[in-house]
């Protein structure tokens, strides 16, 4: 099983190269592969002929994709769309990642894969378009959407990632205000990359949701770190109103694993526990 990592060295991608390193798996960075190049996205795919491309590479700062709309819809949608061109190419099978931002929020209910995505901003837009992209190009593909993620090498667009950022905030701040009417389920990655080594062989396609168990709001999410790490803070719930954006996002954004499920290959832990084991791991 020859496996190709995109953006190997990222949150979600070092941790899918740990556990999948088992297997002849090569680790691509952005400078290995530039997927929104046609030409040299095809001649390193094809150079490689992997059996499978895990691609994490995204443009997924909320705020700069709408800033530079351009920017992002070259990465998110024309890079998705050269990488299941080049894996049709070497019959490849492409894991592609995407984001529970793809919905709109108005549900109360977990979201299932087959429900009706309504982005409500440009990243979220350009995700799903990405999403249709790989569907378009290629028949073998896996769509990942993930909630929430956090993992021990922080995200390097957002500066960071939520457990990172209050574990810093902490050090500094004697009470913090935290939004507590935005729903989700944080999302180990290490989990993830677990998951997926789990799916990977099995010939099922189109759309699944690797999300950790339950859901919380950021306060209890917060609150629950600052609880495993015996920090003593303040912390105060706010409504996302608090903190005035012009960015419209879901305050709703649950996952249903019900694929996974289905398959009888579903472990994903409750998010408290996986929570637990990274703070651990840290």
């Amino acid at each position: 099983m020859k496996i190709c990592i995109i953006g190997a060295n990222g949150q979600l991608g070092s941790d899918l190269y740990n556990e999948l390193s088992c297997f002849d798996t090569k680790g691509l960075t952005h400078a290995d592969i530039e997927i929104t190049d046609e030409k040299q996205c095809f001649d390193v795919i094809t150079k490689i002929a992997p059996d499978y491309v895990l691609n994490t590479a995204a443009y997924h700062n909320v705020p700069y994709c709408e800033k530079y709309p351009d920017r992002a819809a070259l990465i998110n949608i024309e890079g998705a769309r050269n990488l299941a061109k080049a894996c049709n190419q070497v019959n490849a099978e492409l894991i592609h990642f995407s984001t529970d931002y793809v919905f709109d929020g108005k549900s109360n209910t977990p979201y299932l894969e087959d429900d009706l995505p309504n982005p409500l901003n440009y990243y979220a837009i350009t995700k799903l378009a990405g999403e249709y992209a790989v569907k378009a190009y290629l028949n073998k593909h896996k769509i990942i959407r993930v909630s929430g993620i956090y993992g021990k090498i922080p995200c390097r667009a957002k500066g960071g990632n939520f457990v990172s950022t209050m574990l810093k905030l902490a050090k500094t701040k004697d009470e913090l205000k935290i939004v507590d009417d935005e729903i989700l389920t944080p999302t180990y990655t290490k989990d993830i990359a677990r998951q997926i080594k789990e799916l990977l062989p099995i010939k099922e396609y189109g759309i699944f949701h690797i999300s950790n168990e339950g859901q919380c709001s950021w306060f209890e999410f917060a609150t629950e770190i600052f609880k495993l790490k015996n920090i003593k803070i303040k912390t105060i719930k706010v409504p996302a109103s608090e903190f005035p954006s012009e960015i419209n996002r879901p305050h709703f954004s649950v996952l249903n694993n019900k694929r996974l499920k289905e398959l009888n290959i579903y472990n994903m832990k409750p998010w408290q526990k996986a929570l637990e084991e990274h703070l651990k791991d840290l």
